[in-house]
């Protein structure tokens, strides 16, 4: 990664730092405080609805993006390991008494150890077949989460409140805190991981994983570690989802979900860490304004209300097709562009 123009790295432990200058450490300290500080004390309830469900998306799409954008392992399923998550912490706070504290951790792992099994086709297929094989693991998964009496059915499961001593997290400014902390840990996790031996091996196998096998990298380790991984996120995600709404139910992990997942990677740029972050951030900013937009007009024209209801998916659809034509690397390539113009400054010739 360039340095800004007249700084240099002196040591070993100074150049792979991920943070590395003083005004890098001033930004990332007080961005940390500013979203912990002013969105609980100035955000209403609906906003913090809002950043409590794009904080856990992002989280989701940062676990699809080590499977998808650095392994190069195409997922249609990842709701449905969400729902795993879900479930689990779900049954382990309300029908095992477990805090949730506990529960999280355990619906990560648990949706890790799930993404192992239909991560084995992996190893035999890929591209197409890869995706037709995640597919079916949505549908089988939550073929047998709606027909298994322990889940609820249809009707869902209770996912009781998290409690820390007497305080309960059971508003959308409590909550918050949770959401928050867990996507700054998942952050850090991340970047740590892409920067380890299993991360350049996931980027190995993405870019050409004969050429990897050639070069000694272990295609079957390398390719279930990302699956769980991958899903690994997908669990924490579903738990907090779980206990964000109060109630772990199917229509929460859909199929379609599972293609908004890689559109939020497909704008935001794949193989980045950033690009969750931006991608999130863009559509569901977007289609938020766009319910607003329609909450209006149909408060003055009642009958439009029918008509204009579903343009969410119609511009979900516009905006996937407008980046794959125009910034087919997404938001992230356009901020990689931007950071090396400022880190060059004055001689950004």
């Amino acid at each position: 990664m360039g340095l800004p123009s007249g700084v240099l790295s002196e040591s070993y432990q100074q150049d792979k730092a991920i943070t590395r200058t003083g005004v890098q450490w001033f930004l990332l300290v007080g961005g940390i405080i500013f979203f912990y500080v002013v969105p609980p004390l100035f955000l209403d309830e609906y906003w913090l609805s809002v950043a409590n469900r794009l904080w856990i998306t992002i989280i989701a799409a940062m676990g699809l993006n080590l499977l998808t954008g650095y392994a190069g392992q195409i997922s249609l399923g990842h709701t449905a390991f969400m729902a795993v998550g879900a479930y689990t912490s779900a049954m382990l706070t309300t029908l095992a008494g477990f805090p949730f504290w506990a529960a999280l951790p355990c619906a990560g792992i648990s949706a890790g150890v799930i993404g192992l099994v239909f991560g084995l086709p992996s190893l035999r297929v890929k591209g197409l077949y890869l995706i037709l094989a995640t597919l079916a693991a949505q549908f089988i998964i939550m073929y047998w989460i709606t027909h298994v009496n322990i889940t609820g059915g249809a009707q869902g499961l209770p996912a009781a409140c998290p409690m820390l001593g007497d305080i309960a997290f059971n508003t959308q400014r409590t909550f918050y805190l949770i959401t928050l902390g867990v996507l700054l840990l998942c952050t850090y996790l991340a970047v740590n991981i892409v920067r380890s031996k299993p991360g350049r091996a996931f980027v190995a196998i993405r870019d050409n994983d004969l050429a990897a096998e050639v070069m000694g990298i272990s295609l079957y380790r390398y390719k279930l570690m990302a699956f769980f991984v991958g899903c690994f996120y997908a669990g924490l995600a579903g738990s907090l989802t779980a206990h964000w709404m109060g109630r772990a139910i199917p229509e929460a992990f859909t199929p379609i979900g599972s293609l908004w997942y890689l559109g939020y990677l497909i704008v935001g740029g794949m193989g980045s860490i950033v690009g969750p972050f931006l991608g999130t951030a863009f559509l569901l900013l977007s289609v938020e304004g766009l319910s607003l937009g329609v909450e209006g007009a149909g408060a003055a024209y009642p009958e439009l209300i029918a008509k204009i209801g579903p343009l969410s998916t119609l511009v979900f659809g516009i905006i996937i097709a407008l980046f794959l034509m125009f910034e087919p690397r997404g938001l992230a390539h356009r901020w990689q562009i931007i950071k090396s113009y400022y880190r060059l400054w004055p001689f950004a010739y």
